[in-house]
């Protein structure tokens, strides 16, 4: 998990290294082990599907720099008028976990009533549902997680180091 501050380090990064055409602004970039999205706000009266065809090499060479500097790989999205966001070519990264016969019953019922495929599309539901309806609580955590992060770094290794 990366704090506010390297978060904003990271939209600094790529705002810096965009053409200034590309996006009227980076708005937001979020980052886990695997990868970085880019999400930027779409010029006035241009489409998603406008905005990544005209960008395309541009992000594509951006990205190629990211990837080996950040060792993640780079994804993109854009922002348009109300908020809705737009991703391009984003991963979907297998998770591997172990399920009690009670919980696998579950993911298999809403493979038998059709609300996923299979087991993993079943999980994937589940956890955007989860998602989706504990967005304030899942925000308190992250943020928790940020301060931890923050006490943590300004432990005993850090006042050592002032005693010298």
């Amino acid at each position: 998990m990366i704090t506010a501050e390297q978060r904003e380090q990271l939209r600094g990064w790529f705002a810096d290294r965009l053409p200034e055409d590309v996006y009227e602004s980076v708005a937001d970039v979020v980052v886990d082990r695997e990868e970085i999205t880019v999400i930027g706000r779409v010029p006035a009266g241009e489409t998603a599907a406008e905005f990544r065809a005209r960008t395309r090499e541009q992000r594509i060479a951006v990205a190629r720099e990211a990837e080996e500097l950040y060792r993640r790989k780079v994804a993109w999205g854009v922002e348009g008028e109300g908020g809705e966001r737009t991703l391009f070519t984003h991963l979907a990264v297998p998770v591997m976990t172990r399920l009690r016969q009670s919980e696998r019953q579950v993911l298999d019922t809403l493979v038998a009533g059709g609300v996923a495929r299979s087991r993993a599309d079943a999980l994937a539901w589940c956890v955007r549902l989860v998602g989706r309806n504990t967005d304030t609580w899942l925000a308190d955590l992250r943020a928790s997680l940020e301060e931890v992060g923050r006490v943590r770094a300004q432990g005993p290794d850090s006042m050592e180091s002032d005693q010298e």
